[in-house]
């Protein structure tokens, strides 16, 4: 039986869905004034750059990116071309939501706007992200990459893992629960 080499990844995107979601729900209170828990947006900065960049992007970028262009895919002009200008495209969204919810934060006027905007801008851009590795990347990926480069995939996952503390996962799934339960 072969190695399923996606289906960690796809498990990730679950949780990261569950934030673009709180997202989704959020900025536009934020956009129209009766959302100002400036706090979630920075600890969303805080999740999309640890949970969904430094960890799972990581694990994409690193080691299923690079197996694929191993494989033969060209590096540019190519799926994995595309989800990496959209990796920074993404970056530059929680850049700016940053920016803002760090300046509401200190009590600067006008913010609203800019953090929801980049907000929303940052979740469809995700979403969309999301969908096109779930639906054509990763099963393509599971379609050409070849028994013999399964195992040193699984390994590279689990190096990347071990970067992080043991409760790194368990951490951020408490951080979206606990706004998720927010009215």
């Amino acid at each position: 039986m072969k190695t399923n080499i996606t289906q960690a990844l796809v498990n990730e995107h679950r949780l990261i869905l569950r934030m673009i979601a709180l997202l989704e729900r959020n900025a536009p209170r934020t956009a129209d004034g009766s959302y100002s828990n400036w706090q979630f947006y920075l600890d969303g900065v805080d999740f999309i750059r640890n949970y969904a960049d430094r960890f799972h992007h990581a694990k994409e970028e690193d080691v299923l990116f690079e197996a694929l262009v191993k494989n033969g895919m060209p590096r540019e002009n190519s799926p994995v071309a595309a989800m990496l200008m959209e990796h920074d495209q993404g970056r530059a969204f929680v850049k700016a939501m940053e920016a803002a919810a760090s300046q509401a934060l200190a009590g600067a006027d006008g913010q609203n706007a800019i953090i929801a905007e980049n907000a929303l801008a940052y979740a469809e851009l995700l979403r969309e992200h999301i969908s096109k590795e779930d639906e054509i990347l990763y099963p393509l990926a599971e379609r050409v990459i070849p028994a013999t480069m399964r195992d040193s995939i699984i390994e590279g996952y689990a190096a990347a893992e071990a970067r992080t503390a043991a409760d790194f996962t368990a951490r951020y799934e408490a951080v979206v629960r606990g706004y998720e339960q927010e009215p």
